[in-house]
């Protein structure tokens, strides 16, 4: 019997992982989350992809997951990434996130390894009976070279209580549809591209796993509020806002953007691990305009602030 609680709605952080001369800047991290709680937003999600996850060891993943629910005290609620290529790796992080204190896992479809739907279903439903936290899929085939299919999502979530949502990251709103169709009101569906969030919710989206909110919770949470509450003109006038924030936060791989803007806003050093490198210069200042010209940074044309 499937559980009938609805329990991810809203915005969610993607939270980055700050580096400090190589290590992770945990002091970075805590003024990062302080700031999600202030702006709003309804969770967070450490070790994502843009936490870096794939160049973490796995003594820093799991601490970078503690810290992260210690730093949220409660106020938020922590969905941590712990999926991988290997099943068992998989397995062995959302256990290490459940003695924690996590309320979620954040599930990748596998990459690189590219399973077939079986193999898909096998995999998530070895992590769902290994675990009584609630999961949310995450299928983004840009990176995995995979898709999680409509019909393996509906197949796994009548065979585990515990898989609760997904996230949906591959860019088409027909995909919510779809999935809406087949897995009913009670499913959560979280959209995986911040200028996609209104569409996608327009279509039956539950909320945002959002980059864009690292920089702007306040404003993000707004959004997302507005559209909830049938305040379409509000949340329609922030996209119109923040879209090229949104889009330009891609301007290269994620998390490069992002970890460029906190540093220029003064929160984190603009520091990724190899194979990803900072933003050239050309697009840091393209970047930098666009914080200015949305009011982030001082200086900005616009500087009002929406109230929703």
């Amino acid at each position: 019997m499937r559980n009938t609680q609805t329990m991810f709605k809203g915005v969610y952080t993607a939270v980055i992982t700050p580096f400090k001369n190589g290590k992770v800047d945990y002091l970075a991290l805590e003024k990062i989350v302080n700031l999600q709680v202030k702006g709003g937003v309804d969770g967070i999600v450490p070790v994502g992809t843009t936490g870096e996850s794939p160049t973490v060891s796995f003594e820093e993943h799991i601490e970078i997951i503690r810290k992260s629910v210690e730093f949220a005290d409660g106020k938020l609620k922590v969905m941590a990434g712990t999926g991988g290529n290997s099943t068992s790796e998989a397995i062995y992080l959302t256990k290490a996130a459940e003695e924690a204190g996590v309320d979620a896992s954040l599930q990748v479809a596998p990459y690189y390894n590219k399973p077939t739907q079986e193999g898909l279903f096998q995999h998530f439903h070895a992590i769902a009976r290994a675990t009584k936290l609630p999961i949310v899929l995450y299928s983004i085939p840009g990176r995995c070279g995979i898709e999680i299919a409509v019909e393996t999502v509906h197949r796994l979530a009548q065979d585990s209580v515990n898989i609760v949502g997904i996230k949906e990251a591959g860019g088409n709103p027909d995909r919510v549809s779809q999935l809406r169709a087949e897995l009913g009101e009670k499913f959560d569906i979280l959209c995986g591209d911040d200028s996609l969030t209104l569409p996608f919710m327009s279509v039956g989206a539950d909320g945002v796993v959002s980059v864009a909110s690292n920089v702007i919770p306040r404003e993000v949470s707004q959004m997302v509020r507005a559209f909830r509450s049938g305040k379409l003109e509000a949340a329609r006038a922030l996209h119109a806002r923040y879209y090229a924030l949104f889009k330009d936060l891609f301007i290269e791989t994620n998390p490069a953007p992002v970890k460029a803007a906190l540093s220029m806003m003064g929160l984190a050093e603009d520091s990724c691990r190899l194979p990803l490198t900072r933003m050239t210069a050309k697009n840091q200042a393209r970047l930098e305009k666009t914080l200015r010209d949305c009011g982030v940074l001082k200086g900005g044309l616009n500087k009002r602030k929406e109230r929703v």
